[in-house]
């Protein structure tokens, strides 16, 4: 890998690794083994001799996989890159020549992953992220086909100008949290543990279709369909307990995928998080564009006594399709009690601190309760009201349909009272702090310098019981935090004094 270098030196391109074709030849196969299936099935359809059928499908099989050694030797031979002093240079392209330029200083995240063949062949993927869009181009340059070695230097020499840039911690180089296996016991606590079940079930089918396989076009599968749609007191239970199951299964192999090998740490002004068990990731974000961190606690790990804690900051990408958490997470779901302690640490608060402020914030106005209840109860009415109609007109809805605004009327005002428990705000000296939710409860700690703007929203009927909700707008994140159904006075005097002067002019102060 060539560093930085007396601007006056010319410097060499360098090209991706001659394994490349290789790699995407067996990744082909993901692609070649359905279609060779798809093949089978067209040629058994034309009543060939069996040996022309599992010929055909080999040479289908062929096929593919030569189509994706010659692109990947194509994208071999196309793709070249330098890194000067200046910036990292990139030309690629098969029949679209693209040359793109990333100014060094604009680095602000790398992202190294590698998936089981590409660590077999030793290479990696390399992302390099500037938080920018410009002239309608992608925020990330993408390098597919780095030696490991190659790549993990790419990753220190493009972050080495973060280094300078930050000002040196003592923690840095030191582990912030790393991966404890207890923590799987969190792993069950999500909604997906429930449907999870019936979306593997779903995708097994179609893969049996693919391959021509009827399940219920047997006797026996008839049989048992007729008895489970007749017994639905027995069977609804025996379906739900499997589905579950297969959740379950699904969800502890999930995080073992996911977070094993779990570090979180920090590094001369970046933060680095590498996981993954068959699937390596290594994420470095930029301390710089770190405007705080939001701890996530969904009402199932809520309940078990965990959370999450993701990072807000600027310019991070969405997850991709493929990809089963957020860029921004920070943390497998853990204790709350540690969540409190690497949220601590990443904002370099007191625990003590961090620990008020996700639970001893300042409540909110009674009022914001009612509100929550009666549009909770006026759900559970229009709920009602709906199924009468429908019911009076078409005698459609079943008698036993009716459980659900029954097991909603006091389950809803629950969950209100919950929601407004979960309110809450306070100011630190460097951070507002505010949490909403009874679902999914978030505690956000936005950092007071990166708050660019305020929105203050009143409805009708907030106006009519004193509150206003407060937004304190950011360029991180959710572009957006919100302080729900806040006091008038109380929220009006928060922003002002979150960003002394920001909001003063907007304001008349009664004598």
């Amino acid at each position: 890998m060539i560093t930085r270098q007396d601007a006056a030196v010319e410097v060499a391109w360098s090209r991706l690794h001659g394994r490349v074709p290789f790699a995407a030849a067996v990744l082909s196969l993901a692609v070649a083994a359905p279609a060779a299936v798809g093949a089978t099935r067209f040629l058994l359809g034309r009543d060939l001799p069996y040996e022309l059928v599992a010929a055909g499908a080999a040479g289908v099989m062929a096929l593919v996989v030569a189509a994706a050694y010659v692109h990947g030797l194509a994208r071999l031979r196309t793709t070249r890159f330098r890194l000067t002093a200046e910036r990292l240079e990139v030309c690629m392209g098969i029949l679209t020549r693209q040359h793109r330029a990333i100014p060094r200083d604009r680095v602000r995240s790398v992202d190294v992953k590698a998936d089981v063949v590409r660590r077999a062949f030793g290479l990696a993927v390399v992302k390099i992220g500037t938080g920018e869009h410009t002239s309608g181009e992608s925020a990330e340059l993408t390098l597919n086909g780095l030696a490991a070695a190659e790549a993990e230097a790419l990753r220190r020499t493009l972050l080495s100008g973060v280094a300078a840039r930050e000002a040196p911690l003592e923690e840095d180089g030191q582990a912030i949290a790393g991966l404890k296996w207890q923590w799987i016991r969190y792993a069950p606590l999500s909604i997906w543990v429930f449907v999870g079940g019936a979306v593997a079930i779903g995708a097994l089918k179609k893969v049996l279709d693919i391959l021509g396989v009827d399940v219920f076009s047997t006797s026996a599968a008839k049989a048992a369909w007729e008895w489970l749609t007749a017994n639905p007191w027995v069977s609804v239970p025996v379906v739900v307990a499997g589905s579950a199951l297969v959740g379950l299964v699904g969800a502890v192999a999930l995080f073992a995928e996911t977070w094993g090998g779990y570090r979180l740490e920090r590094e001369a002004g970046t933060l680095r998080v590498r996981r993954g068990l068959l699937t390596t990731r290594s994420l470095t974000l930029e301390t710089g564009r770190l405007r705080g961190v939001a701890v996530a606690e969904p009402l199932l790990l809520r309940l078990g006594g965990g959370a999450k804690v993701r990072a807000v900051a600027v310019g991070l990408r969405k997850a991709e399709d493929n990809e089963s958490e957020e860029v921004s997470a920070l943390t497998p779901p853990i204790p709350r009690a540690e969540a409190v302690r690497v949220a601590s640490r990443i904002l370099h608060a007191s625990p003590v601190a961090m620990a008020g402020g996700l639970g001893d914030l300042l409540p909110h106005p009674k009022a914001a309760r009612g509100r929550r209840v009666r549009l909770a109860l006026a759900t559970v009415a229009a709920l009602a009201a709906a199924m009468a109609g429908v019911d009076l007109l078409t005698g459609w809805v079943p008698v036993a349909a009716w459980a659900l605004p029954l097991i909603a009327l006091p389950l809803a005002p629950a969950m209100a009272v919950d929601a407004y428990r979960g309110l809450g705000h306070r100011l630190t000296g460097s951070h507002l702090l505010t949490r909403a939710g009874s679902v999914l409860r978030t505690t956000v700690a936005l950092d007071r310098g990166g708050i660019v703007g305020w929105r203050i929203r009143q409805s009708f009927f907030q106006r009519r019981l004193g509150l206003i909700t407060v937004a304190a707008t950011t360029a991180a994140g959710d572009g957006h935090y919100d302080v729900l159904d806040v006091g008038t006075s109380q929220g009006l005097d928060l922003a002002a004094q979150a960003v002394p002067g920001l909001l003063e002019p907007f304001l008349l102060r009664r004598g």
